[in-house]
């Protein structure tokens, strides 16, 4: 037997090994087992480090008293390298701990940022994915108002999403990040869960700030938060038309390099890997004979209700990536460009050094709780959500007007432009075919083309130049006027030669 055949032939049985190991757990109703097999599952392909949970100790609380609603403490970074221009006085920078409502003990954490511009600008919300990974990634690496140096001082970050907005970083779901609990009953498993938390904690947020809630309200993030992000919008909308409390003025969501359509983009993954030379003709095809219609078959018993199927359905799927990352060596699959160093093929290790420290975790009023980057509890928790089609719920918000753009860099592997263009134009919606038809026009920075972009309606895809996977990180100056013209309803609009957009701010 040929090596194609053998490796038909393994990929086979290791999918019907966990299918039938699923029925087996169906029928046992054996949640141990399941949580250790999905264990074996994120060491063996490699797909997340080793971090616990942060499940805080009842007695080891943060220094922030909770009494039923936001409690926050004005920052004051001692470390922060001065401006000439900017003062961290002159700006309201918070963080704080919201006691979620609907938990046992669970507290999220959170930054606030006041816009740099204008407390008129809008309010927006960034989400990291993961599942399971903290927003501070974002906060310190890519659109943050501040970057942190070798020597763990912090400098203003030019491009930060602050100038043009009034920004929140979220840690969530409950154990990622700085956010906790003492009772595992809180840790989510899927979007309801997660969705209900950040629309309690938005509703707090706006009672401790009123003065925000009228402003203009977007959601953001990348990655995993293609799940968290329709499904926090759908959320909003029920919690809006139902007068349940605070009405927030939503006008749209943004997701960049998301998992969102997981049967459309991981079937584009072959395609994507064979059109960047990461595999052969010969392999694609093979993957398209077998593991792309298991996988495809496996979402379809995944459905919306199936637990155990959901994870079978994450093992088969996951084949195909994991088949083709054998064939791509130590590619950092975040950026096909570069080589994959640590458990998350990028150096973090400067924010765990400066959130670690004492001074600034006394400014932060964490107390003695842990800092979790990334954590494999909650990615665990989440995998039964994995496989579920989020677009779903996208479309009723399309015709409510709500604006949505779909960016892409175009080189990450993992959730790649490809398959995030491929769900953005098979989603049904009465501007469907006015989108298809629409043409494909250059996304301008500064007199320099700087991505591609589609737009008709509410609806916009934008494929970033020379940007992976965290496009704010490898394009910030981009990623910035992607942002401003977008929530300024401009971002059509783009043209060859335009002013710079610093200068308006």
């Amino acid at each position: 037997m040929g090596h194609s055949s053998t490796s038909i032939l393994f990929s086979l049985l290791f999918f019907f090994f966990f299918f039938c190991l699923s029925n087996s757990l169906a029928a046992a109703n054996d949640d141990l087992v399941l949580k250790l097999e999905a264990k074996k599952l994120v060491r063996d392909l490699n797909l997340f480090p080793d971090v616990n949970l942060n499940i805080a100790a009842a007695n080891s609380s943060s220094s922030l008293e909770h009494h039923g609603k936001i409690v926050e403490k004005r920052l004051r970074f001692s470390n922060l390298v001065s401006d000439d221009d900017v003062s961290v006085d002159d700006f309201g920078h918070y963080a704080g701990y919201y006691p979620i409502r609907h938990s046992h003990a669970a507290r999220m954490f959170y930054f606030f940022f006041e816009s740099r511009n204008s407390k008129e600008d809008p309010v927006v919300i960034w989400l990291t994915g993961g599942p399971g990974c903290s927003s501070e990634l974002a906060l310190f690496y890519e659109n943050g108002p501040f970057k942190i140096n070798n020597d763990l001082s912090l400098v203003w970050n030019e491009y930060g999403w602050d100038k043009v907005s009034n920004i929140l970083y979220v840690d969530q779901p409950t154990g990622t990040g700085f956010s906790y609990s003492s009772d595992l009953r809180d840790i989510r498993h899927n979007e309801k869960g997660v969705s209900n938390d950040l629309y309690d904690f938005l509703q707090a947020f706006f009672a401790e700030h009123p003065q925000y809630a009228k402003n203009n309200f977007f959601i953001t993030g990348e990655s995993y938060a293609g799940h968290y992000i329709p499904a926090l919008a759908s959320r909003i909308r029920q919690g809006n038309q139902a007068k349940e409390g605070i009405h927030i003025n939503l006008k749209g969501l943004a997701i960049g390099n998301g998992l969102t359509n997981p049967a459309i983009q991981y079937k584009a993954y072959a395609d994507y890997a064979l059109d960047m030379g990461i595999i052969t003709k010969a392999t694609h095809d093979r993957l398209g004979l077998v593991l792309v219609p298991a996988c495809e078959l496996a979402i379809k018993l995944c459905g919306t209700d199936g637990k155990l199927a959901c994870l079978t359905a994450n093992v088969a799927c996951n084949l195909i990536f994991s088949d083709i990352l054998l064939h791509a060596g130590d590619v950092n699959y975040y950026d096909i460009r570069k080589k994959c160093e640590g458990s998350l093929c990028y150096d973090f290790s400067n924010m765990e050094k400066f959130l670690n420290q004492e001074s600034v975790r006394d400014s932060l009023g964490v107390g003695k709780i842990s800092f979790v980057s990334c954590s494999t509890e909650v990615y665990i928790a989440m995998l039964v959500d994995w496989m579920r089609n989020l677009e779903v719920g996208i479309p009723i918000l399309l015709e409510d007007g709500i604006n949505l753009l779909v960016y892409a860099g175009e080189y990450d592997l993992i959730c790649n432009w490809l398959g995030n263009s491929r769900w953005v134009h098979a989603m049904e919606w009465s501007g469907q075919k006015k989108f298809v038809a629409s043409p494909d026009v250059p996304f301008v920075v500064n007199g320099s083309e700087a991505g591609l972009l589609k737009n008709y309606g509410p609806l916009s895809f934008l494929k970033v130049y020379d940007a992976g996977h965290m496009v704010p990180m490898d394009q910030p100056k981009a990623a910035l006027e992607m942002l401003k013209k977008w929530t300024r309803g401009t971002l059509a609009e783009s043209k060859v030669g335009e002013e710079e957009f610093v200068a308006d701010m």
